[in-house]
Formats: structure tokens, sequence, C-alpha cells
């Protein structure tokens, strides 16, 4: 025994106890929504820690490995896809036991098609209620023959994969979807190999009863919003900042530090947008200021006009040295705006609410940051913070300072982009 010992100490060099947690393997990138700590390790395994301490090996032998992920099996096709799901169906992204998450019903339709358990990754592991336009996961295959046991086929192509998936997705429950279907390189990491997340968060303010078709889709608040100074308060955030007020408890991230590139808040029609016939006939023979005309010309000039109107929200922004009365120009051009669009929507559902979306761009978010900060927005946005107190909490970094954090429910994950100009990456499947 003693001289298997000591072949063993020759040929694994000694590691530290740090290099075996997973948690200083990977980088200090993270995603917006993560599962908490407790539920990561429920679902560890003897055969994931095993791979953790050959991970290590390898790292101490090649720096260049950082990702967990990286020790890639012969014979699999590592597939990148896209995604979009209702996050209140889900108890989050995280494969955990007896629970309905995004990744246990994933790796099931890959497993009902290859025949075999697959393992996955995500790039962002959103929470219960998060929503998702366009997260995106990997996923490790290896095609054997059903016909002849053992034998290693030609990987599928992307588009068949998305129409199976799909096809075992449907059969489920219909609340996930695979939009996207890509080749990629063994080494390629659908988390850390993520150079942008684009969150969205939709808030629908008013006294109003909200719409049935909205219920788990936004967050429905009594007041209404001051657009203006919720928006003054995004540029105390914007930039590389200490965010450690709009970090939750259980966050994993190795720095509170993060790189906010842009947070913007605009209205945006409430859904379902859908005009009656006397909406329709209205828009055609009314113009802005309410002359009645024939024809599609005006109609034509009317929705312009409030194209033109919306890109001018889209494209305000805010400095510490605004003038007053610039401030008070954008006010009253957010204000036509919300007017406008409550005109055309008075024959929708819900065009008594208003619908205002919140945006966050950034290469990686701490865990809740985006709705905690949409909190704080939501606080200046009726009245009970000052545009100033964005500063102040942001300063304090403690997330004792942040008054509030905004429900799970209003937030959607919408984008995740990649470089994909490497040349050993394949076209997407359609």
């Amino acid at each position: 025994m003693t001289l298997w010992i000591n072949w063993h100490l020759l040929h694994f060099p000694l590691l530290p106890m740090n290099s075996l947690d997973r948690s200083n393997i990977t980088q200090s990138s993270d995603s917006e929504e993560r599962t908490c700590p407790a539920d990561e390790e429920a679902g560890s395994s003897r055969k994931r820690a095993r791979s953790d301490v050959l991970l290590s090996v390898q790292r101490a032998q090649d720096p260049k490995l950082s990702a967990p992920e990286m020790v890639h099996k012969t014979d699999y096709q590592r597939y990148l896809l896209t995604i979009e799901y209702i996050g209140t169906s889900f108890v989050g992204w995280q494969k955990q036991k007896q629970t309905r998450t995004v990744q246990g019903v994933l790796e099931e339709a890959f497993h009902k098609f290859v025949g075999k358990p697959v393992e996955s990754a995500g790039s962002s592991r959103t929470d219960k209620g998060v929503h998702a336009l366009g997260n995106v996961c990997h996923v490790d295959v290896q095609r054997v023959s059903k016909r002849k046991p053992g034998e290693i086929l030609h990987p599928h192509e992307p588009l068949v994969v998305k129409r199976a998936i799909n096809h075992f997705l449907q059969e489920d429950a219909g609340d996930i979807s695979v939009l996207n279907v890509r080749c990629v390189p063994p080494d390629f990491h659908c988390r850390f190999n993520a150079k942008e997340r684009i969150y969205y968060y939709r808030i629908l303010a008013g006294t109003e009863t909200i719409s049935i078709f909205e219920r788990g889709r936004a967050w429905h608040v009594q007041e209404s919003l001051d657009i203006v100074s919720m928006q003054q308060a995004c540029q105390f955030l914007i930039g590389h900042h200490d965010f450690s007020s709009f970090r939750a408890a259980g966050c994993q991230a190795n720095s509170p530090f993060r790189t906010l590139d842009e947070l913007h808040v605009c209205y945006v029609h409430t859904w379902p947008h859908i005009p009656s016939e006397m909406g329709r006939d209205w828009s055609i023979g009314v113009d802005l200021q309410g002359s009645k005309n024939s024809g599609l010309n005006s109609s034509a000039v009317f929705f312009d006009e409030i194209v033109g109107i919306q890109a001018d929200a889209n494209m305000s922004s805010f400095v510490e040295n605004q003038s007053k009365e610039e401030s008070m120009q954008l006010r009253d051009r957010e204000a036509k705006l919300h007017h406008v669009s409550r005109k055309t929507d008075k024959f929708a559902h819900g065009g008594k609410l208003q619908c205002i979306v919140v945006k966050a761009r950034a290469r990686s978010f701490l865990y809740h940051q985006v709705r905690l900060m949409v909190g704080l927005l939501k606080a200046v946005g009726t009245g009970a913070l000052q545009v100033a107190d964005a500063h102040r909490i942001l300063e304090a970094r403690s997330v004792i300072a942040t008054p509030t954090i905004a429900p799970a429910h209003g937030l959607y994950l919408a984008n995740v982009k990649y470089d994909f100009d490497r040349d050993d990456i394949e076209t997407q499947g359609s």
C-alpha cells in the first residue's frame, strides 16, 4: 500500500485545497440569475467530484484550461442551443431532484432523442419565475447506432437536432422551445465565451386590473411612474462600479465589481396590442392635429410621428450637468409619447396601464443585480426616493441600503452574445 501511495504522489503533484473548489476553477464572470448554493450542492455526485479532481490536475499542467466543462469526451459533438421558455413554469434553470427545471426538461428531451443521458451547461442559470427570450446552453451528444449497438455515427445536423428536440418538448408541456442550434468546438463554453448579456424588465403601472394575458409576465405596481426621473437615476449606475448594494446574499461571484454598459427606461405598448374595427378606422381618419382626412397618407404620417417620438425617447440620455430646461423638454416629449400611446391603445386590452421596460446590458451580472436595480428605479419613479439617492445607495456598498427587489416574473433574459468569427465554428441551424 505504501509503494502505491508513493507512486501516486510522484505522478499527481500535490494541489492546494482551493484548487478542488469549483468556484476557484471558473472565471469570475457570472450571470444575473443563479440558483442558491444549497441547490447546486444537492445535485452533486461522486462522478462530478472525480471530474473536478481530474480537471484540477490538468489545469496544474495546462493553465489555459479555465472552465469546468473544457474536458471533452471523444466522439461527442457539442451543440449550442438558443432557447426560450416561460419561467413561471419552472423552479429555475439548474437541474434538481423531483422538481421541474429548464435543464432537467431539456436533458430529458435529448435523452428521448439519442437514447442515452446527456450533459448540458447554461449560459445563465435563471431563477424560478424568470423568463427567457434567448437563453443559451450547450449539450454534448454522442450519436450511437440503434441497429448496431456500440457503433458511433456521424453527428446529427443542427436542423435535425432542433426539430427533434422541439418535437419532444412539445409532447411535454410546450413551455420551452429551441430557437436555434449550431455546432461548436469541444472547448467552446456557453457561459465563459459569452461577450454580452441583455435583460429586459417589464413593469405595468396603474390602478387598473392587469390583463389575464399579462399575469406572471410583468410587475404590476399601483402607482404611476415618472420615467424621466427613473432614466436620470440610471446614469449613476452605468459604468464600472462596486455593485455590492445590488448583490443578493448567496452570490458566488469572486468580486462585486461589474461594468454596466447600458441601463435604459422607455415606454412600450401593452400586450396584446390588437386593434379593433373602430380603432383601425380611427387611426386611418385622424392625424396628430385631430383633422379628418381620407386615404392612407394621413395614417402613414400619424404612425411615422409616433415612431419618431419613440426614437427620441429611446435615444434620450442624461448627464449630471444637464440643464433644467433640457430635462423639462424631454419630459414633455416622454409625456407626449405616453399620451399618443394611450390614445392609440384605447381600444386595446389594458390600455390604461403604463407599460415600462427597463433594459440592462453587460457582460455579466451579480446575483439578483438587475432585479435590485429595478427595485431602486421603481422607488425613484414613484417619488419614494430622489434621483440623487441612486448614487447614495450605490456608494453604500450594502444590499441593505437598496429599497426593494423586483419580483422574478417581470424579468426576461433576452440575448446572450458571442464572437462567432472563428473559422472552426459552423453556421447556425434555422
